[in-house]
């Protein structure tokens, strides 16, 4: 089994909306994959999510009620992101060699 500083933050919440982690030696097991073909997703999603952001943002008939509709999603879009972003951090501390 792995040491508790290699655990995978996961791009889902448990109970509550605390972290779910991953502790396993096989990087290509079956929850690894499933977390990162959820991730894949987040990432497609928010980069779908910008380019509608910007096209609303241009329209200059958007009314207040799309544009709070658009800073939720961004906002939900963005925490998936950061997830994301603070998973693979956590990893690359993990499996990179300390530089001499």
């Amino acid at each position: 089994m792995t040491a508790p500083n290699d655990l995978r933050l996961l791009p889902w919440s448990g109970p509550e909306g605390k972290p779910c982690y991953l502790s396993t030696d096989q990087r290509g097991g079956f929850m690894s994959r499933l977390a990162d073909n959820i991730e894949a997703v987040q990432l497609g999603t928010a980069a779908e999510l910008l380019e509608h952001a910007s096209e609303t943002l241009d329209d200059q008939d958007t009314n207040s009620e799309d544009l709070r509709r658009l800073a939720k999603e961004l906002t939900g879009a963005l925490g998936a992101v950061l997830r994301v972003a603070t998973s693979r951090g956590l990893l690359l501390t993990v499996t990179e060699p300390p530089l001499p």
